[in-house]
């Protein structure tokens, strides 16, 4: 899976639904001319055109069926409230995924949990973000849905949570949940999300003139009627109200059938891609079919309680609610299809539940707790590159999981010291957790000066916590920190506003504290800085750039820093970054390569800041110079990859880790 190609593909489908919906809009806004014609007509047509017949009775003249005026103010009026309806859900889902989970009832798990079904979700979720390159995203449960069922949401990768039903944490076994939870990571890394989140602002915009009407009948249900149309008694007016109420009503809820179908449509599409993307990750089709079987064979199934889910049925893992219409809503495939799909051999029998579960005789592995079988991979040596890596490999890997990376993840982080990985659950442990990080570890007075910064800046505590850290990050690998850093973004995003300045201060002043800027302490920052930015404004993500022209400076200094960081004995930084320059055709001719100073890390920073927001080919072809910079001389250095998927993370392109890859 190409993430450039699904990218675009996600962009694609959001054009097609937005020229959907404008049809639905627009067929909303002539029913409710229509409707407007007969109040019109029912109130006595216009006095203008008046006739009176043989008998000399005033009998009103039908309406004419086209007025302007009056076609201008239905349609100004339906798309106000629509876009005001529209724009304020979207506003409401602006803050990331978060507000989606806590609006259909989720809370999000305490990453110290010791609840073994929680502790294990957290762990599954872990793997699936160190093999893919994501930010750790929060993980919620929702505690009152005993069915199976999961759904990731978010704006951006960085603001993204998954969330999972207690019957999806406690009925399946840990290769069936890791199935699911790899089944929303390609919702992630396909782009899904954000499409996901404007399409029930769009519905909802729809729905609300329905509402509306429905708010208007109900206040109206203690009114009395009357049969004149004069209105001197008001019956008449009261009569208009309810009229124009129940044409809202009608008029919204069809809209809202059409937008359902729409939006049913679009999701059913995507889920296959999403069951074979999620195989994929997980190299076990078992996993995944496991759990769609005991979805088909326990009563609830994946229907939850909430009456919420509908609103945003197209976000879960399985249907979550009864599609009526004979399917037509429905926003899943067929479990069948789904399964025979990824297993052809499928003989139509789903899970049969048993009647009574012997905890008592129930092990760790057949419980699922226990990590399925992994071919064990040796941990690379400090700083040397996996044999046959390269550039473009490297960035061949971005928008999913390389072979035996979810494998690898998992021996990574058994790997780690669970001190550290206990320390990144907690914001003032994590925090200084990264202060441990950034010491240096070759020279002792700098240790010592640095130290000192924490104490003074961040308090005792702070310095007690990288005093206990310190040996310990000292045993890690270079491929090992980063993966740390991803770990411990969720409990950061939790520092309040008064305490994250002062934290990214201590940063700096331990980055600058010798008066150079390594590779390490650089993509360090600009991870943290740029997962913590969106994190807290995730709607921040825009596109304001689609020329190459207008980022020409921008994407040197990006080829230049990295030729001076990948440059060897065996190859010159001219040479390098005249790799890269040469996948720019376009623009080649104006890219020149600049001296290190002109190339310096806050320049670099500044370029990339810039280059956040370009067009998506634009970062795309960006990357893929990049990549063959660093690769120019047939290999990829940690230090190298630590710097490319910095980079690439200020593009919002997920780089799995050096060691999942």
């Amino acid at each position: 899976m190409d993430f450039f190609e699904a990218q675009a593909r996600a962009r694609k489908r959001t054009s097609r639904l937005v020229a959907l919906f404008v049809l639905a809009v627009l067929g909303t806004i002539a029913a409710t001319y229509g409707a407007a014609l007969l109040i019109q007509g029912f109130l006595g047509g216009e006095r203008d055109e008046r006739r009176y017949s043989d008998d000399d009775r005033y009998v009103a003249a039908a309406p004419a069926l086209w007025q302007p005026g009056l076609f201008a103010g239905v349609a100004a009026g339906t798309l106000a409230i629509v876009g005001l309806a529209s724009l304020a859900k979207w506003s409401q889902f602006s803050a990331g995924g978060s507000a989606v989970a806590a609006s259909v009832g989720g809370r999000r798990i305490d990453p110290h949990t010791t609840d073994l079904a929680e502790r294990r979700l957290l762990n599954v979720v872990e793997e699936m973000a160190i093999a893919s390159g994501v930010p750790m995203p929060a993980v919620y449960l929702l505690p009152d849905e005993p069915a199976i069922n999961a759904f990731a949401a978010g704006l951006t990768t960085s603001d993204a949570v998954v969330a999972v039903t207690r019957g999806t944490m406690e009925k399946l076994t840990r290769d069936e949940l890791q199935g699911v939870v790899a089944h929303e990571f390609s919702h992630i890394l396909n782009g899904d999300m954000r499409l996901n989140l404007r399409i029930t602002a769009v519905v909802f915009g729809i729905l609300v003139l329905g509402l509306a009407g429905r708010g208007v009948l109900w206040s109206l249900r203690g009114a009395r009627f009357s049969s004149s149309r004069n209105g001197k008694n008001g019956g008449g007016i009261v009569v208009v109200i309810a009229l124009a109420g129940l044409a809202l009503l009608i008029i919204g809820y069809v809209g809202y059938f059409f937008g359902r179908l729409i939006q049913a449509a679009v999701s059913r599409q995507r889920e296959f891609l999403a069951d074979a993307s999620g195989v994929q990750f997980t190299r076990n089709p078992g996993g995944l079919t496991g759990a769609l079987k005991k979805i088909g064979g326990y009563a609830l199934g994946s229907s939850l309680q909430t009456s919420k889910a509908a609103a945003i049925g197209h976000f879960f893992f399985a249907q979550s609610f009864r599609s009526g219409f004979t399917g037509l809503w429905a926003t899943h495939p067929p479990l069948d299809e789904r399964i025979r799909a990824l297993d052809p051999r499928f003989d139509g029998k789903f899970f049969a539940p048993p009647e009574v579960v012997d905890i008592a005789r129930e092990s760790f592995q057949t419980a699922g707790f226990a990590p399925g079988a992994v071919r064990p991979a040796p941990p690379p040596p400090k700083n040397a590159p996996p044999a046959g890596a390269s550039g473009t490999s490297f960035l061949a890997a971005a928008g999913t999981i390389p072979a035996d990376a979810v494998a690898n993840a998992q021996l990574l982080l058994d790997a780690t010291p669970a001190r550290l990985r206990a320390a990144t659950r907690t914001p003032s442990e994590a925090a200084a957790l990264l202060y441990a990080l950034l010491l240096d570890a070759g020279t002792p007075d700098l240790r010592r000066r640095q130290r000192e910064i924490v104490a003074a800046r961040a308090g005792a505590d702070a310095r007690r916590l990288v005093d206990e850290f310190d040996p310990l990050v000292l045993t890690l690998t270079p491929a090992h920190r980063l993966p740390l850093v991803q770990l411990a973004l969720p409990a950061l995003r939790q520092l309040p506003p008064s305490a994250l300045a002062p934290f990214l201060d201590t940063l700096d002043e331990l980055v600058h504290a010798d008066g150079r800027v390594s590779t390490f302490e650089f993509a360090l920052q600009k991870l943290l800085t740029r997962s913590l930015a969106l994190g807290r404004a995730p709607s921040a993500a825009v596109v304001q750039i689609y020329s190459f022209n207008a980022v020409v400076s921008e994407i040197a200094v990006v080829l230049s820093a990295l030729a001076h960081a990948a440059s060897n004995v065996d190859l010159d930084a001219h040479a390098a970054f005249a790799a890269g320059a040469a996948q720019l055709k376009l623009i080649a001719p104006a890219l020149a390569f600049l001296p290190e100073a002109d190339a310096s890390p806050a320049a670099l920073d500044a370029a990339l800041d810039k280059l956040a927001t370009a067009s998506l080919p634009i970062k795309q072809r960006t990357l893929v110079a990049a990549a063959e910079v660093v690769g120019a001389d047939g290999r990829i250095l940690v230090a190298e990859a630590e710097l490319l998927r910095a980079i690439a993370a200020t593009l919002d392109v997920p780089l799995p880790s050096l060691v999942a890859a």
